[in-house]
């Protein structure tokens, strides 16, 4: 199967075959936790879950935020497929400018073991959303110096006082939804 791979460290695209079996994935990344992240049209990208706790470089494809290798791979329905996208398009939606707010952040965070992607539930006025870290960290990157000041101080409290960080993004993704009624 046709897939493309982006390392972290340069930035590069480059095309790759892989036979697609039960444990492909996992031999790739060299761990058993991945991310599934449905970023692209008509593509998946895949990410080690680990990258975050092993200090690997963040950088963005899209506005889509990725930390460490990844591998995008097309998908239709459920099915994968060979990637579709051009190599060349893909590199130019990559960006490694990160934002000083993101990137204390994620120092912050990679001293957890917490998952920039996976969901949780917030409800506003009785509506129900789903969201994840990363979109709680989009959001508070566009926000005023003083409030992503607050969210970095507050976030360093939480992780010194030993309680749950899940706990503290889905307050914080409460406050945002909240504010943007």
């Amino acid at each position: 199967m046709k897939l493309l791979a982006i390392d972290a460290q340069s930035g590069s695209v480059k095309e790759i075959e892989l036979e697609m079996q039960a444990n492909t994935l996992y031999t790739y990344f060299d761990s058993i936790l991945l991310d599934e992240i449905l970023g692209l049209n008509e593509h998946v990208i895949y990410t080690s879950a680990n990258a975050l706790s092993d200090g690997k470089k963040a950088y963005f494809v899209g506005e889509q935020l990725l930390v460490g290798d990844a591998l995008i791979v097309g998908r239709y329905g459920f099915e994968d497929k060979d990637v579709t996208i051009a190599q060349e398009e893909l590199s130019s939606l990559i960006s490694s400018e990160v934002s000083e707010f993101y990137q204390r952040v994620l120092e912050i965070l990679a001293q957890t073991d917490i998952n920039l992607y996976r969901r949780f539930e917030v409800i506003r006025a009785e509506e129900r959303f789903e969201l994840n870290v990363e979109w709680v960290l989009y959001t508070f990157n566009i926000a005023d110096i003083k409030t992503r000041d607050y969210f970095i101080e507050e976030l360093q409290k939480v992780i010194n006082s030993d309680n749950n960080v899940m706990d503290y993004m889905q307050k914080m993704a409460t406050l945002a939804m909240n504010v943007a009624r």
